[in-house]
């Protein structure tokens, strides 16, 4: 089996899922020799183990194979590791069927190889793919840069506890971010938050911050005037959800008050998308926090948008139960209302996101 540690992997790590043996060990060997790191499968369910017991850096997986074919473990990794949204995933088959292609790409996969394989294609495809990724996250990385010089610029109008507010906000949850005077003005918005605030999440990005539905458009703004008039409490947090069209899970949205002067940043507005967050694992929230199993899986559905008696039929109990336990997570996470107990669950996520992402660029 393939040991990270065994081999150097600045190139990356490719798992290669094909149940033929002798061109699985032709493509790894390829592989190995142009310097990448290489997993393998030799089947569906293999292929989905290796998934989720590591983070490959492109996916180069047969169509027709035992157990889940490709097209099953691609939706599946699409459902169950948005973290991976990002890798690529590159079909391998016998099939140059135009409706083939057509599938394939339709359920998200990122290229296509027809077999017999050119080898030299495929370098040249497995090169391309990840030199691509890596102009993403290098321009993610702008992204963060270009924000926290923002925030820096700040720094020279805004008292320290504004400050203080910001930038913690900012290193906990830097994705959709705005920045809002005490007037509802925007003032900042990253990339982020202006992907997230379009007509398709119900939402409105100009001057101000608006939800696009009347009724959501009066809790939003009830929620921003709360924050952004906190009278002198500089530890205001709102928190709400926005159902989206279809079965997308709701958008969360946590504003939180800065206390500032009035002519300085009043508010930061955090837009959260479920379907797009990195999952933390129950066990590793448990940690944080103390939680028992039961308080992790509660808190994880409150931040993944579910209401508590979505949660409360999700785990087949009572909203009694579901109400017992909250409690328990109020008392372990120090704090008092449902919205901070998001807020600090979705803190926690990124903390570990951000972590786990500094571990794998090493």
């Amino acid at each position: 089996m393939w040991n990270p540690a065994d081999h150097d992997t600045q190139l990356g790590v490719i798992l290669c899922a094909e149940d033929q043996d002798s061109l699985r060990t032709d493509i790894c060997d390829e592989l190995r020799e142009a310097g990448y790191g290489v997993l393998e499968a030799t089947n569906g369910d293999e292929t989905l183990r290796q998934i989720h017991a590591a983070t490959p850096d492109l996916i180069l997986c047969d169509i027709n194979m035992p157990g889940p074919n490709g097209y099953e473990v691609l939706a599946e990794i699409r459902r169950q590791r948005p973290d991976l949204a990002d890798t690529p995933f590159v079909f391998l088959t016998a099939l140059s069927d135009a409706r083939e292609v057509v599938e394939g790409k339709r359920l998200g996969a990122d290229d296509y190889l027809v077999k017999p394989v050119d080898f030299d294609l495929l370098l040249a495809t497995v090169e391309a793919r990840l030199r691509q990724v890596r102009r993403m996250r290098d321009k993610a990385a702008r992204e963060v840069s270009e924000l926290r010089q923002a925030m820096a610029r700040l720094h020279q109008k805004a008292s320290d506890r504004a400050l203080e507010g910001v930038t913690r906000a900012l290193d906990l949850v830097a994705p959709g971010m705005l920045l809002l005077t005490h007037c509802g003005e925007v003032l900042f918005a990253n990339r982020a938050a202006r992907a997230l605030a379009d007509e398709s999440n119900g939402l409105r990005l100009g001057e101000t911050l608006s939800a696009t539905r009347p009724g959501q458009a009066q809790r939003l703004r009830r929620a921003l005037n709360a924050v952004m008039d906190a009278n002198n409490r500089s530890d205001e947090v709102e928190c709400l959800r926005l159902p989206r069209q279809g079965e997308r899970r709701d958008l969360l949205i946590i504003a939180c008050s800065l206390n500032p002067p009035p002519q300085e940043p009043a508010a930061v507005v955090l837009i959260s998308d479920p379907e797009q967050r990195s999952h933390i694992p129950q066990q590793v929230l448990a940690r944080l926090f103390g939680l028992t199993p039961t308080e992790a899986r509660i808190a994880l559905a409150l931040a993944e948008g579910r209401r508590s008696e979505e949660v409360a039929a999700q785990m087949s109990i009572s909203p009694t139960t579901v109400a017992f336990h909250l409690r328990n997570l109020f008392q372990k996470t120090d704090t008092r209302r449902q919205s901070e107990l998001i807020a600090v669950i979705l803190t926690g996520a990124m903390a570990v996101a951000l972590e786990e992402k500094a571990v794998h660029q090493k």
